[in-house]
């Protein structure tokens, strides 16, 4: 790798965890969250909005698409690689510079009544890109990016944002920057599941990195980053060698058959923006996990001989993680 990032001699997983057939990221406590939801014994947490960038720059091979993987500790999906992205800020709706689709384009594209929400969303999208990877799609004008981010200054402001000593608007206010919300395309959108502690609803995005920027590992809740073909990064998932959520290894596969970061960008206004939400239900003795339109994230849990055992699969998509998940 160049530019200081990190990559691997192959993929790892932490603290010398194995895994099996495939990387699915499944934690050992859904089973009984699970039979307790479908009881009618567990409140389901509101989910809070986020999102996530997957940042995208043209290889001798097609796209590579930027990853960092979640530090073992975190308390949500620890191990797991993902893009970068975070909860939306209350301070996200403050009136901001903004360039690119209008703020109502942007809430009928996200799925949402309010254009306040549409922006909330969309700068936590690039407030988010700019804290984890030190990548910036804002601009002194609508039709320019700014270059390189990586000077003191860039990095005293990186991290007022982070603290959250300093709200985003105020940023690019400072800097004199508008937020190009045109460099952005909506990909997708997944709602953790109800039976998960810890809920989101998260609208993921591509962009091509800037020219003149690059990322860094700045992020203090990763121990890796790397850019990846997402093809060779699904392999490495199907072999069971890196951990991914289902919206992750998702999105992964439907940027596999584009050749070029602009032709990922193009293509985001085609993609189906329906909300994917995780369903569960009993059956005899098994409790049956899906995420409806994705038949390849489906696990059948036996709970006859006690519940976080015997987890299996539909036929043809290998086992899960079982009591081993990563958490």
């Amino acid at each position: 790798m160049s530019n200081g990032e990190t990559q691997t001699n192959g993929p790892s997983q932490p603290n010398g965890r194995s895994r099996q057939t495939n990387g699915q990221w499944y934690p050992p406590e859904w089973p009984d969250r699970i039979r307790a939801l479908a009881a009618g014994e567990l409140v389901p947490v509101s989910p809070r909005r986020a999102a996530t960038v997957l940042l995208l720059r043209d290889g001798a091979a097609g796209p590579d698409v930027h990853m960092l993987r979640r530090r073992a500790s975190m308390a949500f999906a620890g191990g797991a690689y993902a893009y970068p992205g975070g909860g939306v800020d209350p301070r996200d709706e403050q009136p901001v510079r903004w360039t690119g689709p209008s703020l109502e384009s942007w809430a009928e594209r996200l799925g949402l009544d309010d254009p306040a929400q549409a922006q909330a969303v969309v700068c936590a999208a690039v407030r988010e890109t700019f804290e984890e990877a030190g990548v910036l799609l804002a601009g002194e004008t609508p039709d320019t990016v700014v270059g390189d981010t990586t000077g003191e200054d860039w990095e005293r402001d990186r991290e007022a944002l982070v603290a959250r000593e300093l709200s985003f608007a105020d940023f690019l206010d400072r800097r004199g920057l508008v937020l190009r919300s045109d460099l952005l395309g909506a990909w997708a959108r997944w709602i953790t599941p109800e039976f998960e502690q810890r809920r989101y609803d998260t609208w993921f995005f591509v962009a091509a990195l800037p020219a003149g920027q690059r990322t860094r590992d700045v992020s203090g809740e990763a121990d890796r980053t790397v850019w990846i073909r997402p093809a060779e990064a699904a392999a490495g998932y199907d072999r069971g060698e890196l951990t991914m959520m289902p919206p992750t290894i998702s999105t992964l596969r439907t940027l596999e058959p584009y050749g070029t970061a602009a032709e990922a960008l193009a293509a985001a206004r085609d993609q189906d923006m329906a909300p994917v939400l995780a369903q569960a239900r009993l059956e005899g003795d098994e409790l049956v996990l899906s995420w409806p339109g994705h038949e390849e994230f489906t696990k059948i849990i036996s709970i006859g001989t006690g519940l976080g055992t015997g987890l299996g699969t539909e036929p043809g998509t290998g086992p899960g993680t079982g009591a081993g998940g990563e958490r």
